[in-house]
């Protein structure tokens, strides 16, 4: 039997309903892209612009996980992080890549950089990118991440359902966003380099006094709080004044980034490192008691002395040697306040330096 003309207008209007119920919840995601487009773009740093993709991007896009992987060859942003006081140890969803081949053959050097892969998760090929402690998806896009005609990383989305990224769908969206997010990524770093900058002596590259005494108030105030070990070394050049007198000052420069860089392949990601003044410099080892700081500050004293210094500025080699003083933080359940604190731990430290230096030079002494 036909339809009559008010069944076909029903069955007009349903069709209607659901195109207009269609509209507005496409709408709706295109409202929710955007402004997850705008929090990207307006992140201030990188912890805000991580929390936009980890936890951001999830919510608005329907997925299960989301990791970020970047390529770092020479630890640079890792240690900006560090030294930021980022703990990337919260972040296991952000991954760091230091052989550039490795990142690109996760994204298939058969395929322009440009392309996004998408398809089954298949464990043989993805694990990198999902690692534990991180759900494990059943369908993944992967989608690099190029600035400049560079792969910088890859954004990579996973979800539990087969059906949610397939060879066959189209990829425009993901790509809008992966462009999106690596422009963002690009500009916080840089941003963050550059408040590096203000914290960083520019003749050593290593840390300056500001931010020496900034952290040594954070982290003397968390020893305090929760019963962490901190330690403290107080590291002096011995005769420094003489090997400018005697070399110049160009060649002291020299022996100060020399020593500077010998101490820091000593560390820890973890430890602070500041030139604190002259030839001064101090590191601070949290969760580290006294006796593991000794055998830290002996490591570098050993690394200063036992090979000499080869100065280019006077195509020579130089015997150089440092002064260590070593102190434990102890809190005595006191009411005196972290600034407090905080001097008293680097005052006994110099003092152990004092004794260093009247015992001999080129040794380590705690106190």
């Amino acid at each position: 039997m036909p339809d009559t003309p008010s069944s076909e207008n029903r069955k007009l209007r349903r069709e209607l309903a659901l195109l207009l119920q269609q509209a507005r919840h496409n709408e709706d995601i295109m409202r929710r892209h955007r402004q997850l487009d705008l929090q990207f773009i307006s992140a201030g740093s990188f912890a805000e612009l991580i929390d936009a993709i980890f936890q951001s991007l999830p919510t608005t896009s329907d997925l299960d996980v989301v990791t970020l992987a970047l390529l770092d060859t020479n630890y640079e942003i890792r240690r900006i992080l560090v030294e930021l006081q980022v703990d990337l140890a919260r972040l296991p969803q952000l991954l760091f890549f230091q052989e550039e081949a490795e990142l690109h053959a996760l994204c298939d050097l058969t395929r322009s950089l440009q392309e996004t892969e998408l398809g089954p998760y298949r464990p043989e090929r993805h694990i990198a990118l999902f690692p534990e402690p991180v759900a494990l998806p059943i369908s993944v896009a992967i989608v690099p991440l190029v600035r400049r005609q560079q792969l910088i990383g890859t954004l990579n989305l996973g979800s539990k359902h087969a059906e949610r990224f397939t060879t066959d769908m189209a990829s425009d969206f993901i790509e809008h966003l992966a462009s999106i997010v690596a422009i963002c990524i690009e500009n916080v770093i840089n941003g963050e380099r550059l408040k590096h900058i203000g914290l960083t002596d520019p003749l050593t590259g290593v840390n300056n006094r500001r931010y020496l005494e900034r952290r040594l108030q954070e982290e003397t105030g968390r020893a305090a709080r929760h019963g962490h070990a901190l330690s403290c070394l107080y590291i002096d050049i011995d005769h420094f004044k003489r090997i400018n007198d005697s070399i110049g000052h160009q060649a002291g420069d020299e022996v100060l980034r020399e020593v500077a860089a010998r101490i820091k392949a000593e560390l820890r990601l973890s430890d602070a490192l500041g030139r604190f003044g002259g030839e001064e410099f101090v590191v601070l080892l949290a969760d580290t008691e006294l006796d593991d700081a000794v055998h830290v500050a002996e490591r570098i004293r050993a690394s200063v002395a036992e090979q000499p210094l080869r100065l280019a500025s006077r195509q020579q080699e130089r015997e150089v040697s440092v002064s260590i003083g070593v102190a434990a933080f102890a809190y005595d359940g006191g009411d005196a306040g972290v600034e407090i604190m905080a001097s008293r731990l680097l005052a006994r430290a110099d003092q152990a330096l004092y004794r260093a230096k009247s015992e001999g030079r080129n040794r380590v002494v705690s106190g």
